[in-house]
């Protein structure tokens, strides 16, 4: 929902800032509320929760053999993402572990996770891990949001919020 919102305002920042050139002679409208009600789901982000996740949503993964599917889910739950790597790296590579990590994942929870299960969010870098720790503990997600953002622009805050939790 917030990513909807995010995208019809920019999309009207966008809009606006065309009609001031110097070849716009007519004024753009902007829409007031563009905002659309759709469910928040996993779908959505393109992240699935390894925790909860059927063999079908896995095979489905074009990284995941049917195999690995059937050893994810029989590992279920996961107490965190580095029990979930455990399992990918028993059955295939670091670097496939790695690709199917930004697929597959278990949340990481800002306010209690180890620098290791923070370490396995996709594309972290070790500037970033500080910065997660630092702000701890976490009221909520919009405070992620703006301490984040601080670091990383919008987008990147919008695709680290698939791999985390409060």
């Amino acid at each position: 929902m917030r990513k909807l919102v995010f995208v019809a305002a920019l999309a009207g920042t966008a809009l606006s800032l065309s009609a001031c050139g110097e070849s716009a002679e007519v004024e753009a409208p902007v829409e007031e509320d563009v905002s659309v009600d759709l469910p928040e789901t996993t779908e959505m982000t393109g992240v699935i929760d390894a925790s909860t996740a059927t063999v079908e949503e896995l095979s489905a993964v074009e990284s995941i053999s049917p195999e690995l599917a059937d050893a994810i889910v029989a590992s279920q739950p996961y107490a965190d993402v580095t029990a979930l790597n455990t399992v990918l790296l028993e059955n295939v590579s670091e670097d496939e572990a790695g690709i199917i990590l930004e697929r597959v994942f278990v949340p990481v929870n800002l306010n209690d996770a180890s620098e290791e299960a923070i370490a396995l969010i996709p594309g972290m870098t070790g500037k970033m891990i500080h910065e997660f720790e630092e702000y701890r503990p976490y009221a909520d997600m919009d405070e992620f949001d703006r301490e984040i953002g601080k670091y990383v622009d919008a987008e990147e805050v919008a695709r680290f919020r698939n791999y985390v939790t409060l």
